[in-house]
């Protein structure tokens, strides 16, 4: 029951309507007059029903929008004409003062109500607020309906936008494919003759390049949780000194000296080269960012039983301990950090922990705080069947151009491509023929009697995924090797090659290692 305070004789027969209700608007208590108007008895009102109980339907909506929030705001309502349907189904003018009061059992609102005489000015008020309140709905409809043409548009931004990037990464990676061979084609011809230095930083900036166009892709990627890798073993020993590697003009700019400990290959992981990369890059990145000029860096590579553990030490700013739990939040940059963040978007450790849940590992940090540091650690699953080596392994055995070659038949409009991948191939040991049209390929076919089939899909009389099903029809078909060889690279664009028929999809620019792992008489099939 609601505080009343003393003398509740003037508060049961005082002239006026009194009602007391909770915030909710049932009531507590009525005095005798509120009862008279409205034609109950106490015990049916107290208790029983709430105040729009007794409003009717447009009364009841003008007070939700207009006398609530005003009620909430500030404490009370003064003056609001209004009517009450009583127990006979009439409506009673009335002229209402609210407040809202707190006493020790709650809070309370506290109605005072007065008969208003001029029925028909009520009555055209009424109507006034009842047309606010539609012309608030029709208002309300409208701005819905813009809201939704709105998110109509931004959703088709968006869809033009991921058509833009593939379109984009697949007309990057064309001219990619043929710098690649080629570079693999100067690597074995100069051999000891060659300059590593200049190969080197050549191979790494490729590499870069690509990863560049790769993260093209990854715009959307990132927001729609869309990342699909390309999984195959994976030598980590190389790569965590081929990424530290790429980083040197970066340690240099900031005088940092920067260590590697990487265990004996082979480390091997199945996984994604160009993701995992993307984790030691941005890791170190991220070391580098955060550490004052002249600090120190550790890359450490452990290979322990059934793990691949990557650690990043640096001696920089370091996480306060309030911070570590959201260190890898997308966006999240500490506050010391923004200072030194050198235009970084925030994403760099949530990628690396998108990246590091897709191969199946963990990824942690750590620091003693502020000024103190920080350390990341990632650990990844050696590959099925994989163990921490004992000894150098042994080297691979080039296999040879003799009569027995592998015939592989090369199909790609892209003249430049087409010729670089065969020349690469062919100073391993592959018999090769190229073509420039699907017409072309099976005009050949025949002859050749390729072992496998490198086509491109985009050519210039049908696409690769034709090409590929009459091949499987002609004589030794079922048996020859199929790898699509293209610019697209999304997951959708491998399910289609499979389902025409491909053995393999590989993206441009094609790694000359990988193929010939796939290829017919490598070790991919003994």
């Amino acid at each position: 029951m609601a505080h009343v305070p003393p003398g509740d004789t003037l508060f049961d027969h005082a002239a006026c309507a009194l009602v007391v209700t909770g915030t909710d608007g049932l009531i507590a208590k009525v005095n005798a007059t509120a009862c008279a108007w409205l034609g109950y008895a106490e015990e049916e009102l107290v208790g029983q029903r709430r105040m729009r109980d007794l409003l009717p339907v447009g009364a009841r909506l003008f007070y939700h929008t207009h006398c609530q929030p005003i009620l909430e705001a500030q404490g009370s309502v003064a003056e609001i004409q209004v009517a009450l349907v009583n127990r006979r189904k009439e409506r009673l003018p009335v002229l209402i003062n609210i407040a809202r009061r707190s006493d020790g059992d709650g809070v309370f609102d506290h109605w005072a109500l007065f008969k208003v005489a001029d029925r028909h000015a009520y009555e055209r008020e009424l109507l006034a607020a009842r047309k606010a309140a539609e012309a608030a709905l029709e208002a309300r409809r409208e701005a819905e309906a813009r809201l939704q043409a709105a998110n109509e548009q931004l959703s088709a931004a968006d869809r033009r936008k991921d058509e833009f990037l593939a379109t984009l990464s697949h007309e990057l990676r064309n001219p990619l494919a043929p710098m690649r061979s080629a570079l693999d084609v100067l690597k074995f011809k100069l051999g000891a003759d060659a300059d590593p230095r200049l190969l080197g930083a050549f191979d790494r900036q490729l590499r870069h390049l690509t990863r560049l166009v790769d993260d093209l892709m990854e715009v959307s990627r990132i927001t729609q949780g869309r990342m699909q890798l390309s999984r195959a073993p994976v030598e980590l020993a190389a790569l965590v000194r081929g990424a530290a590697q790429d980083l040197v003009p970066l340690m240099t700019a900031a005088r940092h000296t920067l260590q590697v400990f990487a265990a004996e290959p082979p480390v091997l992981v199945n996984g994604d080269a160009t993701r995992l990369a993307q984790v030691v890059i941005n890791l170190l990145t991220n070391a580098a960012k955060y550490t004052p000029d002249g600090g120190a860096i550790e890359l450490h590579l452990a290979c322990l039983p059934g793990i691949a553990e990557i650690r990043v030490r640096d001696n920089g700013i370091g996480i306060p301990a309030a911070a570590l739990p959201t260190v890898f939040d997308m966006f999240s940059q500490l506050e010391p950090a923004l200072e030194r963040s050198k235009g970084g978007l925030g994403i760099g450790l949530a990628l690396v922990r998108g990246i590091v849940a897709l191969h199946g590992g963990t990824v942690d940090a750590a620091s003693a705080g502020a000024s103190q540091g920080s350390e990341f650690t990632v650990r990844l699953p050696l590959a099925a069947g994989a163990a921490c080596p004992a000894a150098e392994p042994a080297t691979r055995q080039a296999r040879s151009a003799a009569t027995d070659a592998v015939r592989v038949l090369i199909v790609d409009d892209n003249r430049d491509a087409a010729e670089t991948l065969a020349m690469a191939l062919q100073v391993s040991g592959y018999e090769t023929r190229t073509v420039h049209t699907a017409g072309a390929a099976l005009e050949i076919a025949a002859a050749f009697r390729p072992e496998a089939a490198l086509l491109d899909i985009g050519l210039p009389d049908m696409n690769g995924y034709e090409l590929a099903r009459l091949l499987r029809q002609l004589p030794g078909g079922t048996a020859m090797k199929l790898v699509a060889t293209t610019g697209w690279g999304q997951q959708k664009d491998r399910e289609r090659a499979l389902e025409a028929g491909f053995d393999h999809h590989m993206t441009k620019p094609v790694e000359l290692a990988i193929l010939r792992d796939i290829l017919p008489g490598t070790a991919a099939d003994r």
